[in-house]
């Protein structure tokens, strides 16, 4: 099959963009494979990586675009080509009657056009995304930074700048907020009302506000800080902040953090503060250990447990720890097969799994470690039982969020089955704004191939996922439920509850 590559000089497009592009070119049978890049060295390394990279790409700048073809002739390539040419076209012009407007190409190009604008959402390349979230301080925006592989002591300088002059800098690498009832990011469907999150994760915010509106509240703000504000070289300035704005909502009654433990000084003076707030205050740290703290702080150990407990005090109620049912061992596994092999495009929904592997003393590796004795050596080369989180700076260099783009996902899906070791595969499948429009259609193929392959072996490979959205979301909570049952997959009601299913699958 031929491989065609042809760049684009100095023309910048944003990843997500470039993958949607890509998209609708695998819709033509004809095109084997399609890759649309910026030409940074990261993307040209996993183009050589993958046989796509040729002379004139290798010697292209970071600036210039690179898109490949791999086509059943060179007349369907050129037809692909052409297409690319379209979108790109069409990306850069936007039609107004008779007359033409050039797309703002930066903030002091878009500023004029919104001059009541008080927030600007970024999303470049990590290089450049602290450069345009100063920009956008200093011209007294917020900001809603999505970008990852932002230099630490840049998001230290621009936060602290932000703080200065009463500014919240949401990120980087900040995945969903949601802000007087406007999405932004990853975020999910759900109704208006009286609790108040803020959070060092976006798929822990994204889960305990979908959890929230299926137990019949709603949220008043959903506050994202990135996972960085809580180390201390960052001393969570933006959860610190985030907190003084929930208290002094008059519409927020109660406060949920979810978080990773923060570094000890962060979390004593974010237990301070919550202390103060006047209000009830849940608390999730994620595999941390419990604290002393005010009375009016409560402390949960999971994100279905944040949620209930919120909406119990939202309801003047007591809080209540869930109850998770265990689940059942399975038969039908070969004598190799004994781990657990965890892919989530969530990560706070594998540091979550951790957690409940851990609290029924079963340790598995990972690329997120609730400890570097867990550390895994090799990100693409699982262990035992090894938790991946897909959406880490190690897979996502270069290349779209795994809820968006769910390729990398599909392709260790196979990877992992083909193991004679694996016994379960454990899924999240995240819904929402901005994310793929149908997560777990794109995951059932693979999961189909790879209970086939592994069936033909000899072998039983099991699939347990849970869905983190609700009915009102684009995809469709229960649609996306239905998917994964007629595949074959079990199903759990959150994280824990997928995870506690799948230690009991392996069982002996």
């Amino acid at each position: 099959m031929p491989i065609s590559t042809r760049l684009k000089p100095n023309l910048y497009k944003d990843s997500v963009a470039l993958m949607r592009i890509a998209e609708q070119l695998l819709q033509d049978p004809q095109i084997i494979r399609a890759t649309l890049v910026m030409a940074t060295p990261a993307n040209k390394e996993i183009l050589e990586e993958a046989g796509l990279l040729n002379g004139a790409a290798g010697a292209a700048y970071p600036s210039d675009l690179i898109i490949v073809v791999e086509a059943s002739s060179q007349a369907a390539a050129d037809a692909a080509f052409e297409k690319v040419d379209a979108s790109l076209s069409r990306a850069a012009i936007q039609t107004s009657g008779s007359t033409a407007e050039a797309a703002p190409r930066s903030l002091s190009m878009g500023l004029p056009r919104l001059a009541h604008a008080n927030i600007a959402q970024i999303s470049a390349p990590g290089a450049y995304a602290g450069a345009e979230a100063l920009k956008a301080v200093k011209a007294g925006l917020n900001v809603f930074l999505f970008s990852d592989n932002v230099p630490l002591e840049q998001e230290v300088a621009v936060k602290r700048l932000a703080q200065a002059k009463g500014l919240l800098v949401m990120g980087p690498d900040c995945g969903t907020a949601i802000i007087g009832g406007v999405p932004l990011g990853f975020a999910n469907v759900v109704r208006r009302g009286r609790i108040g999150y803020v959070g060092a994760s976006g798929t822990g915010l994204q889960e305990v506000t979908a959890q929230t509106h299926l137990l019949g509240e709603g949220i008043s703000h959903a506050i994202g800080t990135g996972g960085r504000d809580v180390k201390a070289e960052v001393g969570g300035i933006t959860l610190l902040m985030a907190l003084d704005l929930l208290e002094a909502d008059p519409a927020t009654e109660v406060i949920g953090i979810v978080s990773k433990p923060p570094a000890p000084a962060v979390m004593n003076a974010v237990i301070e503060r919550a202390g103060r707030a006047g209000k009830p205050v849940v608390v999730c740290f994620l595999g941390g250990e419990r604290i002393g703290a005010p009375a009016n702080v409560h402390q949960t150990v999971n994100l279905y447990d944040c949620a209930a407990a919120c909406v119990a005090l939202a309801r003047r109620q007591p809080p209540v720890a869930s109850k998770f049912a265990p689940g059942k061992s399975a038969q039908g596994f070969a004598a190799t097969q004994k781990y657990i092999r965890g892919l989530f495009s969530g990560g706070t929904f594998c540091t979550e799994a951790q957690v409940a592997l851990r609290d029924t003393g079963v340790s598995a590796w990972s690329n997120v470690p609730l400890s570097q004795a867990s550390a895994l050596p090799d990100p693409r080369h699982s262990q035992e039982h090894t938790l991946l989180d897909l959406g880490d700076d190690d897979f996502t260099v270069g290349k779209p969020h795994p809820m968006i783009d769910p390729s990398t996902r599909v392709a260790r899906i196979a990877v992992e089955a083909a193991d004679p070791a694996t016994a379960v595969i454990l899924l999240d499948v995240v819904l929402g704004y901005a994310g793929h429009p149908d997560p777990a259609g794109a995951l059932v193929p693979a999961i189909l191939k790879a209970q086939t392959g592994a069936q033909a072996q000899g072998r039983r490979v099991v699939f347990v996922a849970f869905v983190c959205g609700t009915e009102e979301d684009p995809q469709v909570r229960s649609e996306q439920e239905a998917r994964l049952l007629d595949a074959g997959c079990l199903l759990g009601r959150s994280s824990t509850e997928a995870a506690r299913m799948a230690v009991a699958l392996v069982a002996a």
